[in-house]
Formats: C-alpha cells, structure tokens, sequence
C-alpha cells in the first residue's frame, strides 16, 4: 500500500448555537484542516485539527511512500497524523489504537471548554456541559475578568464532584499568581491549575508546587517536557497540541507512566480530533482527561458523534480513527469563507467606576500596568455595531487616539 495522493482542506465549520452571537469572542476557532490520505489500493483516511492549512509541499514527502513509514511522526502535522492512523488501521482492520499500544481503559474523562466569559456566561457553559455530560471544564483565566467572580458563578450551578482546570497563561510572576492560587485551592471546583507562572521560572514552579494543594498542570514545557518532570516542576504534563507531531505525544505520555506522573491529552478539533485523542488516551498508562474543543460546533464532517456520559467518552473500536466522512458535509464546509469580524470595541469596567474602550478585547496590562488577576471586581464586553451615534463617536475616536479612559461621571 502506497500513499497516492493528500488533500489539505481547510474548512469553516459553523460555532455551537449557543455562541452564534459571540463571533470575536471565538474568532479562529472555526478554522479547521482536514487531510484527505488516498491510497493505491482504494482506501482512503482522514485527519482534522483546528489551525490553518500547510502549503502542499510540505506533504510531498509522503507521496509513493507506505504510510506506515511514518508511523508515529514526531514532527508531522498532527491532522496528517490522524489521517495516516485512519489509513493504516482501515487496511488492516483494526482500531487506531492497536497500532499505539496495549489498551488499558475502555472510556477517557473528557473536558468541555470555552474562551473567557463573564461570570453570567460561564454559570452557563457549566450547566450546559454537565446537561451534555461533562464534569470537567477548561478555561483560560483573563485580564478582563475577576477569576474569583468567575469561580463564584461556578459553585453556584456546579453538581458536587465537578471539576475545573483554570489555564493562567504563563504570564505572571509569583508575588501575583502566588494569593490567587491560595485563593482558589479552598474551593470544591477548583481541580486543576495550568501554566500559572512563566514556563522557564523553574524554581518558582517547585516552590508554588511545594505550596499548592491543587495539581499543577505545564503545557508547552520549553525543554521538552522530560527535563521539567525531572526537575518536580508539575503534577501533570499536557502531550499533543502545540508540543510536536503525534510521536511526541505518544512518547512523552508512555515516559510520563514510567515514572507515574499524569499525562492530559489536549488535541482540539472536531470529531476527528477527539477520536484520535481516545485511542491516544486508551493506550497510555496514567493518561488523565483529555481535551478537544469539540463540543464548540453545531456541525461536522463525520455522519456521527462521540457520545459524552458520566464525564467521559468510548475509546473507538471501528478500524483506523472509527468515524465516516460525509464527502458532502466536507465539500460544503470547504467552500464556506472564514466568519467576518463585526466591527467592534472592547469595553473594560474598572472597579472605581471608570472605564475604558479599546479596538478589541481590552490588553488591561498594558492598559493599567496591572499583572492579570491582581485587579479585583474588573468586567468587560464587546460592543458590536449597534447602529447608535455612541458607538460611532466611541468608535472613531478610538481609531484616532487608540484606547482611552472615561472617567465617572
């Protein structure tokens, strides 16, 4: 069996409904590439990620090769990645994961997600996610929101045993990060804390960790991932997204069970995505939950979903990746253009009182000097055209002087 031919196709698949009227809020997040393997005795295996296309050359190597020449890659895209697994467990009729390993679980916890929301919005998602099946969530914490706001909402609406992963960014020091950790750790949703100092801040990791009764979780670890664990820098390492191809992933999560420390699948996408992230995530000894995004589209290429029950989702057992393709889904998501941004300002609501308009969503670093979460009770919103005298004078004074403040009245 030989690789005869790759598509790259990017597509725009339309946001959950639910976020519809949020489109600079989740701006990018529905641009996807799928990869389209065909080979020279019929089959034919697909991958999707969420990011934009690589140029076709960069897949020229693979052209009359065996696409088990590239089994467990550790630099090709990870769409390929998924594509090529899909391929070879078509021809051999079996499932993914019998080409990564032994299986070890039959389900994998999965987390729901969404970008920064207020309070209001996120009291939302979570009853949303727990009425979809989820008892997990990820979020990244922002400077134009109160994370203690945020985790208050939270607790008012979470079931008992629900768990979230703040994601803080990797961009503060300890003196700011520090009472916020000790701030949240108390409270019964608070599972996990992710990235919440500077990644190459290796003894304030070990310090917060020493001090910290709540996982610590690195994502993008800058030596690779083995050294940090070496050196106790964390309780949980995230393989997959942004950290190489899916050899890395592989790799790292079996080394991260040798030496008994959680490995957090993160690979974002649609059905595709998350399908590959289950055969990962069968396979490695001590792998946690796993992250995938794709509960953030209301369609997508596959003729089925992945069910989410009791906070997880089934490993699939149908050959290569398990889901059919709709060509026809596929096609018309390919020839649909990327979403248009409505014109817009960000508003940012101090707690004295005053606010702030900027061209977007607010940079309140920048904006105030202040470390993200050191300003409590701090709120924002986007304000898209509404057609009103204010937004315009709000508007084309901002494209004039840039951000400005707006004293009390």
């Amino acid at each position: 069996m030989k690789i005869v031919d790759i598509d790259i196709i990017p597509i725009n698949p339309g946001l959950a409904a639910r976020n519809a009227d949020h489109k600079v809020r989740f701006r990018a997040i529905d641009q996807r590439t799928i990869f389209k393997v065909v080979t020279d005795n019929g089959i034919v295996g697909y991958g999707d990620y969420r990011s934009a296309a690589p140029p076709k050359e960069s897949v020229a190597q693979l052209i009359d090769r065996s696409p088990f020449d590239f089994l467990n890659h550790e630099t090709l895209h990870l769409a390929l990645g998924g594509a090529l697994y899909d391929v070879m467990g078509k021809h051999l009729g079996i499932p993914a994961y019998k080409l990564m390993g032994q299986k070890v679980r039959d389900r994998v916890p999965v987390m729901a997600w969404t970008r920064p929301a207020s309070p209001e919005d996120l009291s939302g998602e979570i009853v949303r996610a727990v009425d979809q099946g989820y008892m997990m969530f990820k979020m990244h914490t922002c400077q134009h929101f109160d994370v203690l706001e945020q985790n208050r909402a939270v607790e008012d609406v979470a079931p008992e045993g629900f768990l979230m992963q703040w994601d803080m960014n990797h961009n503060r020091a300890m003196a700011t990060v520090l009472p916020i950790v000790k701030a949240l750790e108390s409270s019964r949703v608070v599972g996990f804390i992710e990235d919440p100092l500077l990644l190459t801040d290796v003894d304030g990791w070990r310090r917060l960790r020493a001090q910290c009764n709540v996982p610590l979780v690195m994502h993008l670890p800058p030596l690779g991932g083995l050294q940090e664990m070496i050196m106790g820098m964390a309780d949980a390492y995230i393989i997959g997204e942004y950290c190489g191809g899916f050899g890395d992933a592989l790799f790292r999560g079996f080394a991260y069970g040798k030496a008994n420390v959680q490995a957090v699948v993160q690979l974002t996408g649609g059905t595709l995505t998350k399908a590959l992230a289950m055969h990962l995530g069968a396979v490695l000894p001590t792998a946690g939950h796993s992250i995938n995004l794709d509960d953030q589209y209301e369609e997508d290429i596959t003729t089925e979903r992945i069910e989410i029950a009791e906070g997880c989702s089934p490993v699939p057992e149908a050959p290569g990746l398990g889901f059919d393709v709709d060509e026809e889904k596929l096609a018309r998501l390919a020839a649909v253009g990327p979403t248009e941004m409505p014109k817009h300002v960000g508003v940012l609501y101090l707690p004295g009182g005053n606010r702030m308009y900027a061209p977007s969503i607010p940079d309140v670093r920048r904006l105030t000097g202040f470390e993200e979460g050191s300003i409590r009770g701090v709120n924002s919103e986007v304000w898209e055209d509404d057609g009103s005298e204010a937004f315009a004078q709000v508007y084309e004074r901002i494209q004039r002087e840039g951000a400005f403040m707006e004293k009390e009245d």
